[in-house]
């Protein structure tokens, strides 16, 4: 059956303390269940708001310990597959996501996930896009709530972190402390209901440790390009900070100016929103594969 970890060893906050739920070498192919981000409470429309735990939100399922890996070092993580569940829900509330000020009843709405598409109603049905909301490794310093995302990862909700993408996540503790949770079947830049559409379902990656080389902040590639992902507490400070650090990232592989360089990513590369909803705003700056291949780069 290979490496699985199952929902049976999840946590709530990244932490150098988090006992390992498995330990598997560099290279390593590991498939990992996992709740949605209600912890599986929420089966009905009519579920009402006090019945749920709000202490057991965004579980992450891990984390995984692999060896090699120290403070210091770039874990990679390719994104093999991810396999949803039959159905998932959408919801929103009062003081939830941008519009919470205007809502006055906390609503649940349920998703069927039929012929790939997920149906949210009989007028309308979206395609999926299965990506990963919370994702990353132990920081450096104090537990960071899962809910909180960071140079860590944590709950980054990027819709890049899909399947066929690669993160690149900077390493803290020894082995890492890898974990993951909190999928969507589907969700917009921005997340701005405080909700995608939450689902269970099993994710299969491959884990590596990347020695001599080192990051700041967490990257994620694809086939189109690479964007550095940064969690600040306003939107405008995450923006300006991911911009500022990819210019520094890539400014000592080629021969241009910074004024050079600064055109270019005003030319070509793009600022891009993945929440604003969380504790702290996370943006990314996002550059075409084809300006990293006109200096022969590869970053990792």
């Amino acid at each position: 059956m290979g490496n699985v970890v199952t929902t049976e060893k999840y946590f709530y906050a990244f932490s150098k303390d988090n006992q390992p739920a498995m330990t598997v070498s560099s290279g390593s192919t590991v498939t990992i269940e996992t709740y949605d981000c209600f912890q599986n409470q929420i089966q009905s429309p009519d579920t009402p708001y006090n019945t749920v735990d709000w202490n057991q939100i965004n579980p992450a399922t891990g984390p995984i310990f692999i060896e090699g890996a120290q403070p210091g070092d770039i874990l990679k993580v390719r994104i093999d597959n991810i396999e949803l569940a039959d159905q998932g829900l959408l919801s929103t509330g009062p003081g939830l996501g941008i519009m919470g000020h205007r809502i006055d009843k906390f609503t649940v709405k349920v998703i069927p996930i039929v012929d790939r598409k997920a149906v949210f109603n009989n007028r309308i049905s979206l395609p999926l896009n299965p990506m990963i909301g919370v994702i990353g490794v132990a920081p450096e310093d104090a537990p960071v709530n899962n809910g909180t995302p960071g140079a860590h990862g944590g709950n980054m909700d990027t819709t890049l972190i899909t399947t066929g993408a690669t993160l690149y996540f900077p390493v803290f503790q020894e082995g890492a402390l890898f974990g993951l949770g909190d999928l969507h079947a589907a969700m917009g830049d921005g997340e701005i209901g405080v909700s995608g559409i939450e689902i269970p379902g099993k994710v299969t990656v491959t884990l590596e440790v990347i020695k001599e080389k080192s990051i700041r902040f967490p990257f994620v590639e694809n086939e189109e390009g690479i964007a550095v992902i940064v969690s600040k507490e306003t939107l405008d400070e995450a923006a300006k900070a991911a911009v500022e650090i990819f210019v520094d990232t890539l400014l000592p592989h080629t021969d241009l100016t910074l004024a050079e360089l600064t055109m270019l990513f005003s030319a070509a590369g793009q600022v891009q929103v993945s929440q604003i909803v969380d504790p702290l705003m996370t943006a990314r700056f996002f550059v075409p594969k084809a300006i990293l291949d006109a200096y022969g780069v590869k970053l990792f």
